[in-house]
């Protein structure tokens, strides 16, 4: 017997002004690698030393950097929480179902990966989802505890290092034979097909930053996501917020001290180049970075409840409810920009026009979005996903609305 889709009796809107928020941060960081890979990023990066460069290359490192991607991943981890719960709730959870759900979207995570860009994370939160489902009866304690573990774990570098010595996997022959010139080539006057053949190439070489990295912070923020989501964090918000606002201030400035002696300072001392302390240096960063990004989801809940900023803040839920849509389309966007399917301008933008292109582009997506959900439901890839997760057609098209 199927299913019938869960149905939200009121959406919270402040949630989806967070999802937005997060796809414009992710969008900040993503296009700033797609105008010029890991590869030949720290050549391409020495031209750009004017003030103005260096000013936007120092507000990409203290507010976009290692921010967004833990939100992005906090805000997922709360949403299929939020559903499971409602499911278990009800007596109607099965593993099927997300099984099914978690399918779907790697499906939709390996076509974007090939198709557009290799820098997907989609694909990684459907393998990591479906394992955060599995806790949903485990105690508030255990889940507070393993979220925090997950994030200080400090040895994925060496298990993963040996895990693929085990296998005999080694990624960094995969683009061993490539320049920072044959990439550019490739992607400015290339095929598509050679663009499909080198993101493959591209993502394979990656997957120790994506399993030893990312990995584990999305983790560490679905777990994260779903103790919230079993406390219904989400239902006094307000009441939340208020209650822990003192901690949350005191630790962003003493974790925002540390983030700037790192950028402007530890890096430049000779105990940097010793390397159990950089790695230690550098691990306090990304973890400052992490709490930096939930600092701005406090802000953001503060802001919405308490101020008339409000009304400023509210165009980005029409862009949060189509995240999965606008985040593909991002990608999309992308390759028209800097590929040979569009403008060729592949390290050609400097750090401010990066910054700056990706700031228009959310705010057409924003517009484009709001005008969207005037006539349906749905974001696009968010209907397919739902049609796909309950095993039918369902209604996109709001009540009212002919073709």
């Amino acid at each position: 017997m199927n299913k019938k889709p869960t149905q939200v009796k009121k959406r919270i809107d402040v949630l989806d002004v967070y999802r937005g928020f997060a796809i414009l941060g992710i969008f900040v960081v993503n296009i700033v690698i797609m105008n010029s890979t890991f590869l030949n990023q720290d050549e391409f990066a020495k031209q750009w030393t004017s003030t103005i460069d260096q000013v936007s290359n120092s507000i990409l490192q203290l507010f976009f950097y290692t921010k967004f991607f833990p939100i992005f991943s906090l805000l997922f981890g709360l949403g299929i929480s939020m559903q499971a719960l409602k499911l278990l709730e009800n007596n109607t959870l099965r593993f099927s179902f997300f099984a099914r759900r978690m399918f779907c979207l790697f499906i939709i995570g390996a076509l974007h990966i090939i198709l557009l860009w290799s820098g997907d994370v989609v694909h990684l939160y459907a393998i990591l989802g479906l394992f955060t489902i599995s806790l949903l009866r485990v105690s508030n304690k255990i889940l507070l505890g393993l979220a925090v573990l997950l994030l200080l774990f400090p040895f994925y570098d060496q298990l993963l290092a040996f895990f693929f010595e085990l296998i005999q996997f080694k990624p960094e022959n995969y683009i061993q034979e490539y320049t920072g010139e044959t990439v550019n080539q490739i992607i400015k006057n290339g095929t598509y097909v050679q663009s499909v053949r080198l993101r493959l190439l591209e993502y394979l070489a990656n997957t120790p930053m994506l399993f030893g990295f990312l990995a584990p912070i999305a983790l560490s923020m679905f777990v994260l996501g779903l103790y919230l989501g079993k406390n219904k964090i989400y239902e006094k918000l307000p009441t939340f917020l208020a209650k822990i606002k003192k901690p949350v201030v005191w630790i962003a400035l003493l974790t925002n001290v540390y983030r700037i002696l790192f950028l402007f300072v530890l890096t430049k001392l000779d105990c940097y180049k010793i390397e159990w302390i950089r790695t230690g240096f550098i691990k306090l960063m990304v973890i400052a970075d992490i709490i930096m990004g939930l600092f701005y989801l406090w802000l953001i809940g503060w802001l919405w409840y308490t101020t008339s900023l409000k009304k400023l803040l509210s165009p980005l839920r029409y862009a949060g409810r189509m995240a999965l849509t606008n985040y593909i389309m991002q990608s999309f966007i992308g390759l028209l920009i800097f590929s040979s399917v569009g403008g060729r301008l592949y390290e050609t933008l400097s750090p401010l026009e990066t910054l700056l292109t990706a700031v228009v582009v959310f705010v057409v997506q924003v517009f484009l979005s709001k005008i969207w959900l005037t006539y349906f439901k749905y974001g696009p890839l968010e209907w397919v996903w739902r049609c796909f997760t309950y095993k039918k057609l369902l209604p996109i098209k709001k009540q009212g609305y002919k073709q």
